[in-house]
């Protein structure tokens, strides 16, 4: 289960990253966007709560700041058409496997 709320945790975090971008600076005339930020940033930490019953901090942390930045990254090549260039997406591959490796360590609990 620790991993169904890491995941749960990634997405609410990335989803209000994005929404953040449409607040305009956190302006109150955009309170829907505001509102998925706070909501979103709140979801994340209850959710990565519960990820950190069956896993240590650490690891979850690494986890969940690597995989928001890519999740971050794709959402936002489709929402705002920001693109990003080989070498962004070559660092992110990296992230990736990064994560990969964290996974099959034998120094946390599935």
């Amino acid at each position: 289960m620790s991993w169904f709320f890491l995941i749960m945790g990634v997405l609410a975090e990335a989803l209000s990253h994005v929404a953040l971008k449409a607040t305009d600076g956190f302006s109150l005339s955009k309170p829907l966007p505001a509102a998925l930020v706070v909501t979103g940033h709140l979801a994340a930490f209850l959710f990565l709560g519960q990820a950190m019953k069956g896993m240590p901090v650490g690891v979850v942390h690494a986890l969940w700041a690597g995989l928001a930045i890519v999740t971050v990254s794709f959402i936002s090549t489709f929402v705002y058409r920001q693109h990003l260039d080989t070498m962004v997406w070559a660092g992110m591959i990296f992230v990736a496997v990064g994560v990969v490796m964290i996974n099959f360590s034998q120094g946390h609990a599935h």
